[in-house]
């Protein structure tokens, strides 16, 4: 694969389009649920609207980083993208929520294509890996920057211009990326005829959808304890060992099991993971703590620094890659990340906006924006070069995984709290008995707090604002993991994986 001067720079903003379509298709749409429900008149399965393009984005996301190892990265972006255009421009023309959901799976699979090869391709057009560090970084910041903003966007045009242009303004974005890299990007191909891991790609999907639904629906739709959530992850640990052991006897398996023995490679995935429980919990929960307990007429005063920092974080962290071994920068974002969930477990309902902003800042450049580079780099340096497709979609794997995990388990500790502290205190502030579950409800402060009685509003805002903090404990354990894992690594570092490059390079002169 080559790239050079000015078609390199083609190359990185073609994929750089692809990348923030398909992350902002993440949250985008979480904005205009409610608008996509009275217009299609439906309420009760609206939600699948999210959770469809989760479940085929992720359950694909290693499948195609595979697939690209094998039959190249320009043929499976191209395939990526194509899909994701077709599902966006269904998305905009369908007529009823059961197409809507089909027409997102169709997005959400090209999704799952275009993060990991966005990065393989990166590490593979670049000599120095340093240079594809850094760059690394300026796409980690992208990606950050769209899954936390995708809600005010979508807000913003579905107010504008109607729900439909979330998906609409995908199509010209989309075809001027693939027009750019027809041209730009060239790739070799190899003349041996690859040998496909079909029952291996089955088992992972089935495994990855199971225990995705699992993590989705719990402490929601059925209790944790209900037979649909048992059957579901009982399904999934059946289907996992399936896949292992098919994985172990496969010639060219679809996820090279042995890649996990390097130290580095299992250690960023648990770290991505925890990354995914605080990034997730962060964005569901903080604009309602914001909003609802705080009284902010909206989130973007939270939301905007987190988005600033975060972007600084995952670009200044791709330039320190080159001076301090991963293990160091690992140790330091997952202890910011005990530390920032310490502080979000204890924040008061009277906590001032600097004070507010002082904690997005540190989580954006310290707890989330480091890893949206060096997870990427410390992987890609640590496997051969034949698997750097599959192994570039492990990040963004685990950190989906952890991220649904972490705001189902938090949405369980939230609901949970605030539904007994408002039943605890319900006759000391005058709210009937009856009115119990309807007030327990998160969103309630958000979309009503002002036609609230003033002394039951500021009883549900305290108790709101302690239920999200309890939940934050979830981030400060997740946290302590991620921190103890970095320290077991290896001392890896990008100058070294450059050395080795260029002793390859130089060995095939």
């Amino acid at each position: 694969m080559t790239g050079t001067g000015s078609n390199r720079n083609l190359i990185i903003l073609a994929m750089a389009l692809g990348l923030l379509m398909a992350s902002l298709d993440n949250t985008i749409v979480a904005s205009c649920i409610n608008k996509i429900s009275e217009d299609f008149n439906v309420f009760d399965k609206v939600s699948w609207v999210f959770t469809a393009y989760m479940l085929a984005a992720t359950s694909t996301m290693l499948v195609f980083g595979k697939m690209s190892d094998l039959f190249g990265r320009k043929m499976f972006y191209m395939i990526g993208i194509a899909l994701f255009l077709i599902g966006s421009a269904l998305c905009g023309i369908a007529q009823n929520a059961d197409q809507l959901i089909w027409f997102r799976v169709i997005q959400g699979i090209g999704s799952g294509s275009l993060f990991p090869i966005s990065f393989t391709i990166i590490y593979t057009i670049f000599n120095d890996p340093k240079d594809a560090a850094k760059m690394s970084g300026v796409f980690g910041a992208i990606f950050g920057l769209s899954s936390v903003a995708g809600p005010q966007l979508g807000s913003f045009i579905a107010d504008h211009l109607g729900w439909r242009w979330n998906f609409y303004i995908n199509v010209p974005i989309g075809i001027a990326s693939m027009l750019v890299l027809m041209v730009a990007l060239k790739e070799t191909r190899s003349e041996k005829k690859p040998k496909i891991d079909y029952l291996g790609t089955a088992f992972l999907i089935m495994t990855t959808v199971a225990l995705m639904l699992a993590l989705e629906w719990g402490g929601k739709d059925y209790a944790w304890s209900s037979w649909q959530e048992i059957g579901l992850f009982a399904a999934s640990a059946v289907f996992g060992a399936l896949f292992v052991l098919v994985e172990l006897r496969a010639a060219e398996p679809v996820l090279p099991l042995s890649i996990f023995k390097n130290k580095m490679v299992l250690g960023t995935s648990v770290i991505c993971f925890c990354q995914g429980v605080i990034m997730f919990s962060a964005i569901t929960y903080l604009p309602s703590f914001t909003v609802g307990v705080l009284g902010h007429e909206n989130s973007n005063g939270v939301l905007t620094p987190m988005m600033a920092s975060l972007i600084a974080g995952a670009i200044l962290f791709g330039f320190l890659q080159a001076k301090f071994a991963f293990r160091t920068l690992m140790l330091f974002t997952m202890l910011m990340t005990v530390i920032v969930a310490s502080m979000l477990a204890v924040v008061g309902t009277d906590a001032s906006s600097a004070y507010m902003i002082l904690l997005m800042i540190l989580l954006g450049i310290g707890a989330v924006g480091p890893l949206m580079s060096v997870a990427q780099s410390a992987i890609a340096a640590n496997v051969d070069p034949k698997y750097i497709g599959v192994s570039s979609s492990i990040v963004g794997f685990w950190r989906n995984i952890g991220g649904i995990m972490g705001a189902s388990i938090m949405a369980t500790i939230v609901n949970n709290n605030l539904h007994r502290l408002i039943t605890n205190g319900a006759t000391e502030v005058g709210i009937p008995s009856g009115k119990v579950d309807e007030l327990a409800n998160p969103e309630l402060l958000m979309r009503a707090g002002g036609q609230l009685d003033p002394q039951i509003r500021e009883f549900l805002q305290g108790a709101l604002g302690t239920s999200i903090n309890h939940g934050f404990v979830l981030s400060i354990c997740v946290g302590a993991i991620g921190l103890f894992t970095a320290l077991f690594v290896g001392a890896s570092r990008l100058d070294a994986a450059a050395a080795k490059k260029q002793q390859a390079g130089a060995a095939h002169a």
